[in-house]
């Protein structure tokens, strides 16, 4: 952390939001020496991320920082620098210092040993307290003064202006908006010149046109260890049959490549419901099955293939199974579906699309307006899940709050 060099001017930096992106930064600018005032809309803090909680809290990821930039794919030449100036080694060990020990799954993935998110941010809480951070629910920004002040809007009605040696911008996307990240900030910032691209869902399920056969038989049940391909991408893990379509990890990496595709047009992802069998070898297994044994019966015993796999092997062939070994062992390995659409930013892990790269400096202040820094998912980066979401949060957090210290220290009219 850096240590205070000159005096501190005695305007608080002003933090919009309390996720991750906003809470690490008020903990960074508070070692440095700066008062800090946290404001969110929400009646409590670190809505979403209690909700990330739910799934274990996936904090960042195992591998070596060089397998690490490439997941943000087109934003990686910008996120780099967000996670060289805080490495997923640092995460792991600020959390440690929290005194939430941490574990690494099969996957790679980082996880609290609690695989919570509220012991985290309640240890998380209380050190900011003890820092003298101050923290204000319920006031939802509204925009700026004629002045630059922060304005708000409080549930009591009323509405204050506050004053700041800098603002950091951390209201998140607009996925879950019910718990606070509603992307309302992005018409305010559009009309002071701040480039934006429209958000849209990311890390999101795909909707199919189900069958009610499907949809009552076999809605939640769980496509173990699959490939799903796009063209050239591919992902692989465990996929979730929905009733209006399917979610999971694999599906999620390959958003981003499924927004484009459907933009132009129909899109259809292939499934390889036996990754790690070539398809001779599956046509050979099927060619033991016994005279008059059913097809079912047949993917079942000699391939181990499971109701919701063959269920939906009928579901992509009008209920018409190749009848032939091959046949069947080529469907396996490509299954067609076609992707009808993408879930809505309700249901959304993620965020896509922002603020653009060119209206920030590589300190991330907005170049449209001096002393206002902005970190986390209002940047227009993409990640699939993984840990890596989370980490650009806190990495471009410090990042930013780096600049905002520096811009205090510096600013003339704060001396």
């Amino acid at each position: 952390m850096i240590e205070p060099t000159v005096e501190v001017p005695p305007l608080p930096v002003i933090i919009i939001g309390a996720g991750p992106a906003g809470l690490f930064a008020a903990e960074y600018l508070a070692k440095a020496g700066h008062k800090v005032h946290v404001f969110d809309g929400m009646a409590s803090v670190g809505r979403k991320f209690l909700l990330a909680g739910r799934g274990g809290l996936n904090l960042t990821h195992s591998e070596a920082l060089a397998q690490f930039k490439p997941r943000y794919g087109a934003s990686q030449e910008w996120t780099g620098p967000w996670l060289d100036a805080f490495t997923p080694d640092d995460l792991r060990a600020w959390a440690e210092d929290l005194g939430q020990p941490l574990f690494v799954g099969s996957s790679g993935r980082v996880f609290p040993r609690s695989l919570k998110a509220s012991p985290l941010l309640r240890a998380w809480l209380r050190r900011l307290q003890d820092l003298g951070v101050t923290i204000t629910t319920g006031a939802r920004w509204t925009g700026f003064s004629e002045t630059g002040a922060a304005q708000f809007s409080h549930r009591d009605g009323s509405s204050s202006a506050e004053v700041g040696a800098a603002i950091l911008l951390a209201l998140g996307g607009a996925s879950w908006p019910k718990l606070g990240a509603d992307g309302a900030w992005t018409s305010i910032l559009d009309k002071v010149g701040v480039g934006i691209t429209p958000l849209e869902a990311s890390n999101v399920g795909m909707t199919a046109a189900w069958t009610e056969t499907l949809r009552a038989g076999f809605g939640g049940a769980i496509l173990k260890n699959v490939e799903v391909r796009l063209g050239e991408a591919r992902a692989r893990g465990d996929l979730v049959i929905t009733n209006i379509g399917l979610e999971g990890g694999p599906i999620y990496a390959l958003s981003p490549a499924l927004r484009e595709r459907l933009k132009q047009g129909t899109c259809q992802i292939q499934i390889d419901l036996r990754p790690d069998v070539e398809t001779e070898a599956l046509a050979q297994r099927l060619v033991k099955a016994k005279a008059g044994q059913s097809i079912s019966t047949a993917l079942k015993s000699h391939l181990k293939l499971a109701p919701p796999a063959i269920a939906l092997m009928r579901e992509a062939t009008g209920n018409k199974l190749p009848v032939t070994a091959m046949g069947l062992a080529r469907l396996i390995k490509a299954l067609p579906i076609d992707v009808t659409g993408l879930g809505g930013l309700e249901r959304a892990i993620s965020t896509a699309g922002g603020i653009n790269q060119e209206s920030v400096d590589e300190q991330l202040m907005l170049t449209a307006c001096p002393g206002v820094f902005v970190a986390g998912e209002m940047l227009n980066w993409d990640a699939p899940t993984g840990g890596y979401l989370l980490q650009a949060c806190f990495s471009s957090a410090v990042l930013a709050a780096k600049g905002i210290d520096a811009w205090v220290r510096q600013s003339p009219s704060q001396s």
